[in-house]
């Protein structure tokens, strides 16, 4: 009887309700409807069972620690850094928006919080310096997606508690996959730079490298503090995300004393962007308890068999299926409402979970950054006031470098599992 859940979907969808309520709302229709009537009595505790988990403590608190370094300045002190170190490259600017992302992913862990910061700040300049509008919108919104990818990443706790894989595990494996996207980014703004001869920054512009340092020290800290706590087994993800926001506080005042309605808004931020997940969490943990019982993941199995795709080729189909999620949906709705289904058809092909995870994560990134319905361009086109479509033009040469990045990343696991694996957290 799943059969069903579309149609009820459909219906609830054209009613208006969040997309959260429309999952929730049809697997539990579908369970009255059904044969699967008589387990209705035990959801409930599935769906407690399914957010009732340790690791997911740590998503509010990190989210809670990029609010506060998003409204304490900290977005400055990095740019200054940035500009000090690479600035006066030809397409400069385009360089320091790419290295302020890759510096940012290490507060944030977001990809919309990256883009709306830099979209205030980057463009203007970019455009003030003779960049485009539609250019410097979209080296912005490529170079934002690094922030779900570099730890802390809100995107990699999701995945691991959906799958109970090891979030320091996760957090380790996404640096250097978070490096490559940064390197094939720049990459395609030098080649831009030395096309449209884009200008260099200025001496006299850029900042004295050792007084830049100095100011960027406490951002800079944060991930070190996160990161380092978690390998040398002094912390646990959680407890790192509760240090996170005590030193994110620290740091704030270091740069821009936070007043009590910046702390307000970014509490209450912070609940409802949880409220948010966790609701997202519940429905979708009911529909995977439909599904485990209409035996979906086996039947995705016996198709994926019976086509002879073998584990590359179900890998690359997976990928298609996530980009193209990525493009039209949220993120945590795509991860919660996919990963139950494909993931246990790719690690029973031989697929390893942590690196499966970073796949994962990368290709619903890209979507953020693909039209139609790209968030991250959303965001950016409503900062800056480019017209969105001619955002979506100039964004698709980085998108398909983007993919080459993937593509590189799905052929080569080693680079997500190296790192973990020489400091001890994955076997």
């Amino acid at each position: 009887m799943i059969w069903i859940v579309p149609f009820i979907a459909a219906a609830l969808l054209a009613s208006g309700l969040a997309l959260a309520y429309v999952i929730g709302g049809a697997a539990a229709l579908t369970f009255i409807l059904s044969d699967n009537s008589r387990y209705l009595a035990v959801l409930p505790q599935k769906v407690f069972s399914q957010i009732s988990i340790f690791s997911l403590l740590a998503m509010p608190l990190f989210i809670l620690a990029g609010e506060l370094m998003n409204r304490g300045g900290v977005t400055k002190s990095l740019i200054d850094l940035s500009m000090a170190l690479i600035g006066r490259l030809r397409g400069g600017l385009g360089h320091v928006n790419i290295m302020t992302s890759v510096f940012f992913a290490g507060i944030s862990g977001s990809a919309v919080a990256d883009a709306a910061a830099l979209s205030n700040t980057l463009v203007p300049a970019m455009r003030e310096r003779g960049y485009s509008a539609e250019y410097a919108g979209a080296i912005t919104a490529a170079s934002s997606i690094i922030g779900p990818i570099v730890p802390p990443s809100i995107i990699l706790i999701f995945y691991g508690a959906l799958m109970q894989t090891s979030v320091a595990a996760l957090f380790v494996a996404g640096i250097l996959p978070g490096l490559l996207l940064a390197a094939v980014l720049f990459a395609v703004n030098a080649w831009f730079a030395w096309r449209e001869d884009h200008p260099r920054v200025e001496k006299g512009d850029a900042p004295a490298l050792l007084p830049a340092i100095f100011k960027a020290l406490p951002a800079l800290c944060l991930p070190i503090i996160i990161v380092g706590g978690i390998v040398l087994g002094w912390m646990t993800p959680t407890e790192a995300a509760a240090v996170a926001v005590f030193a994110a506080v620290i740091a704030a005042f270091f740069y821009s004393p936070l007043s009590l309605k910046d702390m307000w808004e970014s509490f209450t931020r912070t609940a409802i962007l949880t409220g948010s997940i966790f609701m997202i969490l519940c429905a979708v943990a009911a529909f995977g308890h439909l599904a485990a019982l209409e035996r979906i993941p086996q039947a995705i199995a016996g198709l994926v068999e019976q086509m002879g795709l073998g584990p590359v080729g179900f890998l690359l189909v997976m990928n298609l299926i996530f980009i193209i999620a990525g493009m039209v949906m949220d993120v945590p709705v795509a991860l919660a409402l996919l990963v139950p289904l494909l993931a246990p058809v790719a690690l029973a092909n031989g697929a390893d979970p942590v690196h499966l995870g970073i796949v994962i994560c990368f290709n619903l990134c890209i979507g953020l950054v693909s039209p139609p319905l790209g968030g991250c361009l959303l965001i950016v086109s409503t900062v800056t006031g480019v017209d969105y479509w001619k955002l979506a033009r100039a964004v698709l040469p980085f998108v398909v470098a983007e993919i080459i990045a993937l593509g590189i990343l799905v052929f080569t696991p080693e680079i997500s599992l190296w790192l973990p694996r020489t400091l001890g957290l994955w076997k």
